[in-house]
Protein backbone atom coordinates (compact mmCIF):
# COMPACT_ATOMS: atom_id res chain seq x y z
CA UNK A 1 0.00 0.00 0.00
CA UNK A 2 1.15 3.68 -0.39
CA UNK A 3 2.94 4.90 2.37
CA UNK A 4 0.63 7.74 3.75
CA UNK A 5 -0.51 5.91 7.03
CA UNK A 6 1.29 6.85 10.46
CA UNK A 7 2.43 4.80 13.21
CA UNK A 8 -0.17 4.64 16.38
CA UNK A 9 1.67 3.13 19.40
CA UNK A 10 0.87 2.57 22.78
CA UNK A 11 2.38 4.03 25.72
CA UNK A 12 4.65 1.27 26.63
CA UNK A 13 5.74 1.13 22.55
CA UNK A 14 6.47 4.58 22.92
CA UNK A 15 9.08 4.21 25.88
CA UNK A 16 10.28 0.99 24.08
CA UNK A 17 11.15 3.29 21.17
CA UNK A 18 12.99 5.51 23.58
CA UNK A 19 15.28 3.59 24.91
CA UNK A 20 15.96 1.94 21.84
CA UNK A 21 16.79 5.41 20.87
CA UNK A 22 19.02 5.76 23.85
CA UNK A 23 20.86 2.42 23.55
CA UNK A 24 22.12 3.71 19.77
CA UNK A 25 23.40 6.55 21.17
CA UNK A 26 20.54 9.29 21.50
CA UNK A 27 20.71 10.41 25.35
CA UNK A 28 17.75 10.80 26.81
CA UNK A 29 18.59 14.64 27.69
CA UNK A 30 18.85 15.22 24.10
CA UNK A 31 15.50 13.90 23.25
CA UNK A 32 14.07 15.63 25.82
CA UNK A 33 15.67 19.01 24.85
CA UNK A 34 14.12 18.16 21.58
CA UNK A 35 10.74 17.69 22.68
CA UNK A 36 10.55 20.79 24.72
CA UNK A 37 12.22 22.53 21.28
CA UNK A 38 8.61 21.39 19.60
CA UNK A 39 6.90 22.21 22.38
CA UNK A 40 7.90 25.65 22.58
CA UNK A 41 7.27 26.49 18.47
CA UNK A 42 3.49 24.75 19.23
CA UNK A 43 3.02 27.25 21.72
CA UNK A 44 4.49 30.07 20.19
CA UNK A 45 2.27 29.16 17.44
CA UNK A 46 -0.98 29.00 19.52
CA UNK A 47 -0.15 32.08 21.30
CA UNK A 48 1.27 34.67 18.31
CA UNK A 49 4.57 35.01 19.86
CA UNK A 50 5.69 35.17 23.25
CA UNK A 51 6.77 38.85 23.63
CA UNK A 52 4.94 40.30 26.15
CA UNK A 53 2.62 37.03 26.79
CA UNK A 54 1.64 35.57 30.05
CA UNK A 55 2.29 31.87 30.01
CA UNK A 56 1.84 29.19 33.27
CA UNK A 57 3.46 25.91 33.16
CA UNK A 58 2.61 23.16 35.41
CA UNK A 59 5.09 20.87 35.69
CA UNK A 60 5.40 16.99 37.37
CA UNK A 61 8.37 15.64 38.87
CA UNK A 62 8.91 12.86 35.95
CA UNK A 63 9.99 13.11 32.10
CA UNK A 64 6.72 14.93 31.17
CA UNK A 65 7.29 18.14 33.80
CA UNK A 66 11.14 17.95 32.32
CA UNK A 67 9.90 18.71 28.65
CA UNK A 68 7.76 21.72 30.52
CA UNK A 69 11.04 22.57 32.20
CA UNK A 70 12.65 23.21 28.53
CA UNK A 71 9.42 24.68 27.30
CA UNK A 72 9.06 27.51 29.88
CA UNK A 73 13.01 28.19 29.53
CA UNK A 74 12.97 28.64 26.50
CA UNK A 75 9.15 30.66 26.27
CA UNK A 76 10.71 32.98 29.32
CA UNK A 77 13.90 33.38 27.26
CA UNK A 78 11.60 34.53 24.12
CA UNK A 79 10.24 37.40 26.21
CA UNK A 80 7.17 35.98 27.90
CA UNK A 81 6.63 36.27 31.27
CA UNK A 82 6.66 32.98 32.34
CA UNK A 83 4.91 31.56 35.99
CA UNK A 84 6.57 27.53 36.65
CA UNK A 85 4.71 25.56 39.28
CA UNK A 86 6.48 22.16 40.08
CA UNK A 87 3.76 19.23 41.67
CA UNK A 88 6.80 18.22 43.74
CA UNK A 89 9.59 18.99 46.04
CA UNK A 90 12.46 20.25 43.20
CA UNK A 91 14.63 17.45 45.54
CA UNK A 92 12.20 14.73 43.57
CA UNK A 93 12.98 15.42 40.26
CA UNK A 94 15.74 13.33 38.76
CA UNK A 95 17.89 12.14 36.25
CA UNK A 96 16.93 13.97 32.65
CA UNK A 97 14.14 15.82 34.22
CA UNK A 98 16.56 17.28 36.53
CA UNK A 99 19.07 18.29 34.28
CA UNK A 100 16.62 20.52 32.61
CA UNK A 101 15.45 21.55 35.83
CA UNK A 102 18.88 22.39 36.75
CA UNK A 103 19.74 24.41 33.53
CA UNK A 104 16.32 26.30 33.63
CA UNK A 105 16.87 27.41 37.23
CA UNK A 106 20.55 28.71 36.16
CA UNK A 107 18.63 30.69 33.25
CA UNK A 108 17.01 32.51 35.58
CA UNK A 109 13.58 30.76 36.02
CA UNK A 110 11.96 30.93 39.08
CA UNK A 111 10.21 27.62 39.65
CA UNK A 112 7.68 27.67 42.54
CA UNK A 113 7.07 23.94 44.84
CA UNK A 114 3.10 23.39 45.03
CA UNK A 115 3.37 20.83 47.88
CA UNK A 116 -0.18 21.56 49.92
CA UNK A 117 -3.74 22.14 48.74
CA UNK A 118 -3.92 25.42 49.63
CA UNK A 119 -1.32 26.36 47.02
CA UNK A 120 -2.90 25.56 44.40
CA UNK A 121 -5.02 29.00 45.03
CA UNK A 122 -1.73 30.23 43.35
CA UNK A 123 -1.79 28.28 40.49
CA UNK A 124 -5.10 29.15 40.02
CA UNK A 125 -4.28 33.08 40.52
CA UNK A 126 -1.70 32.61 37.66
CA UNK A 127 -4.06 30.92 35.27
CA UNK A 128 -6.65 34.31 35.91
CA UNK A 129 -4.46 36.14 34.40
CA UNK A 130 -2.82 33.96 31.70
CA UNK A 131 -2.13 33.58 27.88
CA UNK A 132 -1.80 30.16 27.51
CA UNK A 133 -0.98 27.38 30.09
CA UNK A 134 1.14 24.44 29.77
CA UNK A 135 0.11 20.71 30.67
CA UNK A 136 3.49 19.35 31.44
CA UNK A 137 1.69 17.26 34.87
CA UNK A 138 1.34 13.63 33.76
CA UNK A 139 2.63 11.91 30.34
CA UNK A 140 1.88 8.28 28.97
CA UNK A 141 3.30 5.92 31.58
CA UNK A 142 0.16 7.02 33.46
CA UNK A 143 -2.32 4.22 34.54
CA UNK A 144 -5.24 4.56 36.95
CA UNK A 145 -6.60 8.15 37.74
CA UNK A 146 -4.46 11.30 38.57
CA UNK A 147 -4.47 11.53 42.96
CA UNK A 148 -4.08 14.28 45.30
CA UNK A 149 -2.40 17.85 44.30
CA UNK A 150 -1.95 16.94 40.57
CA UNK A 151 -5.61 16.17 40.44
CA UNK A 152 -6.09 19.57 41.91
CA UNK A 153 -3.94 20.96 39.51
CA UNK A 154 -5.58 19.14 36.60
CA UNK A 155 -9.06 20.46 38.36
CA UNK A 156 -7.72 24.18 37.90
CA UNK A 157 -6.53 23.70 34.32
CA UNK A 158 -10.43 22.23 33.98
CA UNK A 159 -11.42 25.68 35.29
CA UNK A 160 -9.19 28.21 33.50
CA UNK A 161 -10.38 30.22 29.80
CA UNK A 162 -6.96 30.32 28.38
CA UNK A 163 -5.91 27.81 25.89
CA UNK A 164 -4.20 24.94 27.36
CA UNK A 165 -1.05 23.00 25.33
CA UNK A 166 -0.74 19.37 26.47
CA UNK A 167 2.82 18.05 26.30
CA UNK A 168 2.46 14.57 24.61
CA UNK A 169 -1.09 13.46 25.90
CA UNK A 170 -3.23 15.44 28.29
CA UNK A 171 -2.69 14.92 32.08
CA UNK A 172 -4.84 11.59 32.88
CA UNK A 173 -5.76 10.15 29.54
CA UNK A 174 -4.58 6.83 29.20
CA UNK A 175 -2.14 7.12 25.72
CA UNK A 176 -3.63 3.49 24.75
CA UNK A 177 -7.37 3.50 25.44
CA UNK A 178 -8.49 7.43 25.05
CA UNK A 179 -10.43 6.88 28.16
CA UNK A 180 -9.70 9.22 31.55
CA UNK A 181 -10.65 7.68 35.08
CA UNK A 182 -10.39 10.67 36.95
CA UNK A 183 -10.11 14.44 35.98
CA UNK A 184 -8.94 15.50 32.74
CA UNK A 185 -8.55 18.75 31.02
CA UNK A 186 -9.20 19.58 27.46
CA UNK A 187 -6.23 20.62 25.62
CA UNK A 188 -6.68 23.56 22.81
CA UNK A 189 -3.74 21.77 21.76
CA UNK A 190 -1.01 18.88 21.96
CA UNK A 191 1.95 18.28 20.72
CA UNK A 192 3.21 14.67 21.27
CA UNK A 193 6.72 13.26 20.44
CA UNK A 194 7.74 10.78 18.08
CA UNK A 195 4.67 8.96 16.88
CA UNK A 196 0.98 9.75 17.82
CA UNK A 197 -0.65 7.44 20.42
CA UNK A 198 -3.61 5.54 19.75
CA UNK A 199 -5.37 6.86 22.43
CA UNK A 200 -5.81 10.35 21.07
CA UNK A 201 -7.55 8.78 18.06
CA UNK A 202 -10.00 7.28 20.90
CA UNK A 203 -12.77 9.08 22.48
CA UNK A 204 -13.01 10.75 24.39
CA UNK A 205 -9.30 10.89 23.72
CA UNK A 206 -9.74 12.73 20.36
CA UNK A 207 -11.77 15.21 21.75
CA UNK A 208 -10.08 16.38 25.07
CA UNK A 209 -6.23 16.21 23.05
CA UNK A 210 -7.58 19.72 20.63
CA UNK A 211 -5.60 19.87 17.29
CA UNK A 212 -3.09 17.28 17.35
CA UNK A 213 0.81 18.10 16.83
CA UNK A 214 2.79 15.54 16.72
CA UNK A 215 6.87 16.51 16.40
CA UNK A 216 9.82 14.70 15.23
CA UNK A 217 12.34 14.64 18.29
CA UNK A 218 15.41 12.73 16.36
CA UNK A 219 14.28 8.96 16.85
CA UNK A 220 16.82 6.64 15.02
CA UNK A 221 14.28 4.93 11.68
CA UNK A 222 15.91 1.81 12.53
CA UNK A 223 14.63 1.85 16.61
CA UNK A 224 10.56 2.62 15.16
CA UNK A 225 11.21 0.06 13.20
CA UNK A 226 12.12 -2.38 15.43
CA UNK A 227 8.93 -1.96 17.59
CA UNK A 228 6.65 -4.07 14.40
CA UNK A 229 4.18 -1.34 15.36
CA UNK A 230 0.86 -2.81 13.16
CA UNK A 231 -1.52 -0.03 14.35
CA UNK A 232 -1.57 3.00 11.75
CA UNK A 233 -3.64 5.60 11.36
CA UNK A 234 -5.31 6.53 7.71
CA UNK A 235 -4.09 8.91 5.46
CA UNK A 236 -1.73 10.79 8.47
CA UNK A 237 0.10 12.26 5.30
CA UNK A 238 -3.16 13.27 3.23
CA UNK A 239 -4.86 10.53 1.18
CA UNK A 240 -3.76 11.29 -2.65
CA UNK A 241 -1.97 8.75 -3.04
CA UNK A 242 -4.46 6.14 -2.42
CA UNK A 243 -6.88 7.19 -4.72
CA UNK A 244 -7.84 5.45 -8.20
CA UNK A 245 -7.05 6.82 -11.40
CA UNK A 246 -9.28 7.09 -14.08
CA UNK A 247 -7.58 7.22 -17.45
CA UNK A 248 -8.07 9.74 -20.48
CA UNK A 249 -9.60 7.73 -22.55
CA UNK A 250 -11.94 5.48 -20.10
CA UNK A 251 -15.16 4.29 -20.79
CA UNK A 252 -18.18 3.40 -18.37
CA UNK A 253 -17.25 -0.19 -18.41
CA UNK A 254 -13.55 0.85 -17.35
CA UNK A 255 -14.22 2.66 -14.09
CA UNK A 256 -16.01 -0.70 -12.19
CA UNK A 257 -19.45 -2.95 -12.43
CA UNK A 258 -20.83 -3.01 -9.14
CA UNK A 259 -24.01 -4.90 -8.29
CA UNK A 260 -25.76 -4.23 -5.05
CA UNK A 261 -28.12 -7.05 -3.68
CA UNK A 262 -30.13 -4.84 -1.02
CA UNK A 263 -33.96 -3.67 -0.13
CA UNK A 264 -37.37 -4.84 1.49
CA UNK A 265 -40.41 -3.37 2.50
CA UNK A 266 -39.58 -0.14 4.40
CA UNK A 267 -35.92 -0.37 3.27
CA UNK A 268 -35.54 0.38 -0.20
CA UNK A 269 -33.72 3.84 0.97
CA UNK A 270 -30.86 1.63 2.21
CA UNK A 271 -30.63 0.01 -1.53
CA UNK A 272 -30.51 3.54 -3.02
CA UNK A 273 -28.38 4.98 -0.67
CA UNK A 274 -25.78 2.49 -1.47
CA UNK A 275 -26.17 3.08 -4.97
CA UNK A 276 -25.77 6.62 -4.70
CA UNK A 277 -22.75 6.00 -2.56
CA UNK A 278 -21.20 4.01 -5.44
CA UNK A 279 -21.83 6.44 -8.01
CA UNK A 280 -20.45 9.66 -6.54
CA UNK A 281 -17.09 7.14 -5.15
CA UNK A 282 -16.67 7.12 -9.05
CA UNK A 283 -18.05 3.42 -10.00
CA UNK A 284 -18.83 3.32 -13.70
CA UNK A 285 -21.87 0.88 -13.40
CA UNK A 286 -23.85 0.00 -10.42
CA UNK A 287 -26.78 -2.28 -11.06
CA UNK A 288 -29.59 -2.92 -8.02
CA UNK A 289 -30.79 -5.85 -7.81
CA UNK A 290 -34.27 -5.56 -5.05
CA UNK A 291 -37.46 -7.48 -4.72
CA UNK A 292 -39.27 -7.05 -7.77
CA UNK A 293 -42.12 -5.20 -6.39
CA UNK A 294 -39.90 -2.90 -4.47
CA UNK A 295 -38.60 -2.04 -8.41
CA UNK A 296 -41.10 0.91 -9.52
CA UNK A 297 -39.78 2.81 -6.31
CA UNK A 298 -36.28 2.68 -7.14
CA UNK A 299 -36.60 3.41 -10.17
CA UNK A 300 -38.01 6.96 -9.32
CA UNK A 301 -35.03 6.85 -6.51
CA UNK A 302 -32.33 5.93 -8.70
CA UNK A 303 -31.73 7.66 -12.13
CA UNK A 304 -27.80 6.71 -12.62
CA UNK A 305 -28.29 3.14 -11.77
CA UNK A 306 -29.73 0.65 -13.28
CA UNK A 307 -32.05 -1.88 -10.93
CA UNK A 308 -32.80 -5.38 -11.92
CA UNK A 309 -36.25 -6.94 -9.98
CA UNK A 310 -35.84 -10.29 -8.57
CA UNK A 311 -38.01 -12.90 -7.44
CA UNK A 312 -39.56 -12.23 -3.87
CA UNK A 313 -41.35 -13.58 -1.05
CA UNK A 314 -44.93 -13.10 -1.81
CA UNK A 315 -46.79 -10.65 0.24
CA UNK A 316 -43.55 -9.68 2.67
CA UNK A 317 -41.75 -8.02 -0.09
CA UNK A 318 -38.24 -9.20 0.56
CA UNK A 319 -36.13 -11.75 -1.94
CA UNK A 320 -36.98 -15.73 -2.27
CA UNK A 321 -34.74 -18.31 -2.78
CA UNK A 322 -35.65 -19.19 -6.61
CA UNK A 323 -34.07 -15.44 -7.05
CA UNK A 324 -30.56 -17.12 -6.72
CA UNK A 325 -30.38 -18.51 -10.27
CA UNK A 326 -30.71 -14.62 -11.53
CA UNK A 327 -28.85 -13.47 -8.76
CA UNK A 328 -25.77 -15.78 -10.28
CA UNK A 329 -26.17 -14.29 -13.61
CA UNK A 330 -26.29 -10.92 -12.31
CA UNK A 331 -23.26 -11.21 -10.76
CA UNK A 332 -21.35 -12.92 -13.19
CA UNK A 333 -20.03 -9.71 -14.92
CA UNK A 334 -19.58 -7.79 -11.87
CA UNK A 335 -16.00 -6.36 -10.29
CA UNK A 336 -18.03 -6.16 -7.29
CA UNK A 337 -20.68 -7.16 -4.84
CA UNK A 338 -22.50 -5.58 -2.15
CA UNK A 339 -24.96 -7.71 -0.06
CA UNK A 340 -26.88 -6.74 2.44
CA UNK A 341 -28.43 -3.07 2.97
CA UNK A 342 -32.35 -3.02 4.01
CA UNK A 343 -31.99 -6.73 2.74
CA UNK A 344 -34.42 -7.80 5.34
CA UNK A 345 -34.25 -10.96 7.78
CA UNK A 346 -37.09 -13.08 6.71
CA UNK A 347 -35.89 -17.06 7.30
CA UNK A 348 -35.90 -16.73 2.91
CA UNK A 349 -33.95 -14.10 2.78
CA UNK A 350 -31.69 -15.21 5.35
CA UNK A 351 -31.35 -18.25 3.78
CA UNK A 352 -30.46 -16.93 0.17
CA UNK A 353 -27.61 -14.82 1.44
CA UNK A 354 -26.20 -17.61 3.29
CA UNK A 355 -25.91 -19.46 0.02
CA UNK A 356 -25.02 -16.63 -2.12
CA UNK A 357 -22.21 -15.28 -0.01
CA UNK A 358 -20.64 -19.12 -1.43
CA UNK A 359 -21.73 -18.37 -4.60
CA UNK A 360 -20.02 -15.11 -5.27
CA UNK A 361 -16.59 -15.66 -6.98
CA UNK A 362 -15.51 -11.89 -7.16
CA UNK A 363 -14.64 -9.34 -4.02
CA UNK A 364 -17.72 -9.16 -1.41
CA UNK A 365 -19.04 -6.59 0.84
CA UNK A 366 -21.01 -8.05 3.40
CA UNK A 367 -22.96 -5.44 5.59
CA UNK A 368 -26.14 -5.18 7.61
CA UNK A 369 -28.45 -8.03 6.93
CA UNK A 370 -26.42 -9.46 5.14
CA UNK A 371 -23.84 -10.01 8.50
CA UNK A 372 -26.92 -10.71 10.41
CA UNK A 373 -27.66 -14.11 8.09
CA UNK A 374 -23.90 -15.53 9.17
CA UNK A 375 -24.71 -14.45 12.78
CA UNK A 376 -23.31 -17.16 15.13
CA UNK A 377 -21.14 -18.85 12.26
CA UNK A 378 -18.15 -16.20 11.11
CA UNK A 379 -16.40 -19.74 9.93
CA UNK A 380 -18.65 -19.69 7.38
CA UNK A 381 -16.75 -16.81 5.64
CA UNK A 382 -13.20 -19.23 4.96
CA UNK A 383 -15.31 -20.71 2.25
CA UNK A 384 -14.90 -17.93 0.39
CA UNK A 385 -12.31 -17.94 -1.86
CA UNK A 386 -12.45 -14.48 -3.65
CA UNK A 387 -11.96 -11.31 -1.16
CA UNK A 388 -14.60 -10.34 1.30
CA UNK A 389 -15.14 -6.72 3.67
CA UNK A 390 -17.76 -6.80 5.95
CA UNK A 391 -18.96 -3.48 7.46
CA UNK A 392 -20.65 -4.27 10.95
CA UNK A 393 -21.53 -1.66 13.31
CA UNK A 394 -20.83 -3.11 16.85
CA UNK A 395 -24.59 -4.63 17.45
CA UNK A 396 -23.68 -6.49 14.12
CA UNK A 397 -20.38 -7.64 15.11
CA UNK A 398 -21.68 -9.30 18.43
CA UNK A 399 -24.43 -11.06 16.74
CA UNK A 400 -21.96 -12.37 14.44
CA UNK A 401 -19.55 -13.41 16.40
CA UNK A 402 -21.44 -14.13 19.68
CA UNK A 403 -19.31 -11.88 22.31
CA UNK A 404 -20.85 -9.11 24.15
CA UNK A 405 -21.67 -5.77 22.35
CA UNK A 406 -20.45 -3.83 25.35
CA UNK A 407 -16.86 -6.22 24.80
CA UNK A 408 -16.77 -4.90 21.41
CA UNK A 409 -17.10 -1.64 22.04
CA UNK A 410 -14.21 -1.32 24.87
CA UNK A 411 -12.00 -3.15 22.72
CA UNK A 412 -12.75 -1.93 18.76
CA UNK A 413 -8.83 -2.98 18.23
CA UNK A 414 -8.73 -6.36 19.30
CA UNK A 415 -12.34 -7.42 18.33
CA UNK A 416 -11.44 -6.44 14.92
CA UNK A 417 -8.31 -8.07 14.48
CA UNK A 418 -9.12 -11.46 16.35
CA UNK A 419 -12.04 -12.18 13.67
CA UNK A 420 -10.26 -10.72 10.75
CA UNK A 421 -7.65 -13.10 11.23
CA UNK A 422 -10.14 -16.02 12.01
CA UNK A 423 -12.65 -15.37 9.35
CA UNK A 424 -9.56 -14.35 6.48
CA UNK A 425 -11.78 -11.19 5.88
CA UNK A 426 -11.11 -7.55 6.10
CA UNK A 427 -13.25 -5.85 8.96
CA UNK A 428 -14.96 -2.66 8.88
CA UNK A 429 -16.03 -2.25 12.51
CA UNK A 430 -17.91 1.13 12.14
CA UNK A 431 -17.76 3.52 15.35
CA UNK A 432 -15.88 6.62 15.99
CA UNK A 433 -13.61 5.81 15.51
CA UNK A 434 -13.93 3.22 12.64
CA UNK A 435 -11.42 0.74 12.80
CA UNK A 436 -10.19 -1.21 9.93
CA UNK A 437 -8.40 -4.98 10.20
CA UNK A 438 -6.56 -7.09 7.73
CA UNK A 439 -6.07 -10.81 7.95
CA UNK A 440 -2.19 -10.74 8.22
CA UNK A 441 -2.95 -8.51 11.27
CA UNK A 442 -2.72 -5.23 10.43
CA UNK A 443 -5.17 -2.23 12.20
CA UNK A 444 -5.74 0.94 10.74
CA UNK A 445 -7.80 3.84 12.44
CA UNK A 446 -9.80 6.38 10.35
CA UNK A 447 -8.72 10.21 11.89
CA UNK A 448 -11.98 11.51 9.41
CA UNK A 449 -15.86 12.09 10.35
CA UNK A 450 -18.24 13.58 12.76
CA UNK A 451 -21.45 12.79 15.00
CA UNK A 452 -22.81 14.44 12.33
CA UNK A 453 -22.72 10.53 10.87
CA UNK A 454 -24.69 9.16 13.28
CA UNK A 455 -27.78 9.21 11.05
CA UNK A 456 -29.34 6.66 9.59
CA UNK A 457 -28.19 5.33 6.47
CA UNK A 458 -24.43 6.07 6.90
CA UNK A 459 -23.61 2.63 6.41
CA UNK A 460 -25.25 2.26 3.61
CA UNK A 461 -23.75 5.05 1.74
CA UNK A 462 -19.93 3.58 3.26
CA UNK A 463 -20.99 -0.12 1.86
CA UNK A 464 -21.29 1.67 -1.88
CA UNK A 465 -18.28 3.42 -1.41
CA UNK A 466 -16.13 0.33 -0.69
CA UNK A 467 -17.82 -1.62 -3.59
CA UNK A 468 -17.18 1.47 -6.07
CA UNK A 469 -13.34 1.27 -4.70
CA UNK A 470 -12.61 -2.03 -5.09
CA UNK A 471 -14.76 -2.29 -8.37
CA UNK A 472 -12.15 0.22 -9.91
CA UNK A 473 -9.67 -1.91 -9.13
CA UNK A 474 -8.14 -0.80 -5.97
CA UNK A 475 -7.19 -3.88 -3.27
CA UNK A 476 -9.79 -4.65 -0.72
CA UNK A 477 -6.94 -3.33 2.08
CA UNK A 478 -6.55 -0.01 0.27
CA UNK A 479 -10.22 0.11 -0.68
CA UNK A 480 -11.73 -0.01 2.78
CA UNK A 481 -8.93 2.25 3.93
CA UNK A 482 -9.49 4.92 1.70
CA UNK A 483 -13.42 4.12 1.97
CA UNK A 484 -13.74 4.87 5.49
CA UNK A 485 -11.64 7.75 4.73
CA UNK A 486 -13.20 9.58 2.02
CA UNK A 487 -16.79 8.96 3.80
CA UNK A 488 -16.06 10.86 7.14
CA UNK A 489 -13.96 13.88 5.45
CA UNK A 490 -17.07 14.06 3.11
CA UNK A 491 -19.32 14.46 6.31
CA UNK A 492 -16.89 16.46 7.79
CA UNK A 493 -16.71 18.90 4.29
CA UNK A 494 -20.69 18.58 5.08
CA UNK A 495 -20.16 19.67 8.64
CA UNK A 496 -18.59 22.48 8.51
CA UNK A 497 -21.18 23.49 5.85
CA UNK A 498 -24.16 23.03 7.78
CA UNK A 499 -23.26 21.99 11.11
CA UNK A 500 -23.64 18.34 12.49
CA UNK A 501 -27.01 18.63 13.41
CA UNK A 502 -29.44 17.83 10.58
CA UNK A 503 -26.70 16.30 8.30
CA UNK A 504 -28.50 13.31 6.25
CA UNK A 505 -26.53 10.29 4.52
CA UNK A 506 -27.78 11.79 1.72
CA UNK A 507 -25.99 14.85 2.13
CA UNK A 508 -22.37 12.83 2.68
CA UNK A 509 -23.04 10.79 -0.34
CA UNK A 510 -23.27 14.27 -2.65
CA UNK A 511 -20.33 15.72 -0.78
CA UNK A 512 -18.38 12.68 -1.84
CA UNK A 513 -16.67 14.12 -5.71
CA UNK A 514 -16.17 16.91 -3.38
CA UNK A 515 -14.25 15.46 -1.02
CA UNK A 516 -11.89 13.25 -3.04
CA UNK A 517 -10.76 16.70 -5.04
CA UNK A 518 -10.06 17.56 -1.39
CA UNK A 519 -7.45 14.78 -1.40
CA UNK A 520 -6.35 15.31 -4.60
CA UNK A 521 -5.36 18.61 -4.04
CA UNK A 522 -3.72 17.62 -0.59
CA UNK A 523 -5.63 20.25 0.90
CA UNK A 524 -6.35 17.36 3.68
CA UNK A 525 -2.74 16.53 4.36
CA UNK A 526 -2.82 18.82 7.97
CA UNK A 527 -6.87 18.36 8.53
CA UNK A 528 -6.23 15.97 11.13
CA UNK A 529 -2.88 15.70 12.37
CA UNK A 530 0.10 17.74 12.01
CA UNK A 531 3.99 16.70 11.75
CA UNK A 532 6.45 19.06 12.60
CA UNK A 533 10.15 17.92 11.49
CA UNK A 534 12.94 17.82 13.92
CA UNK A 535 14.02 21.54 13.84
Amino acid sequence: MPQVHARLVTGAQMARIDRGAIERGVTGVELMASAGRAGARVLHDLVGGFPGKRIVVLCGKGNNGGDGFVIADLAASAGASVSTFLLALKDQVAGDARHHLDRARKNGLEIEEILESKDLERIRTALSRASAAVDALLGTGIRGGPRGLVAGAIESLRDTACPILAVDVPSGLDADTGRAEGPCAAATRTVTFGLPKIGQFRFPGRSLCGTLNCADIGLPRATVAAEKVNVRLIAAHGGAALLPRRPADAHKGDCGRVVILAGSTGFTGAAALSAQGALRSGAGLVRVGAPESLNDILEVKLTEAMTHPLPEVRKHRCLAIRARGDIQRLVASADCVALGPGLGTHRETVELARRIVHDIQVPLVLDADGINALSGAPEKLKMRTAPTVLTPHPGEFARLTGLDVEAVRSDPIGSARKLAGEAGVIVVLKGAPTVVAVPAGRVYLNPSGNAGMASGGSGDVLTGILAALIGQGLDPESAACLGVYLHGLAADLCAERTGEAGMIAGDVAAALPGARRVMETGADKNRYIRFHPLN
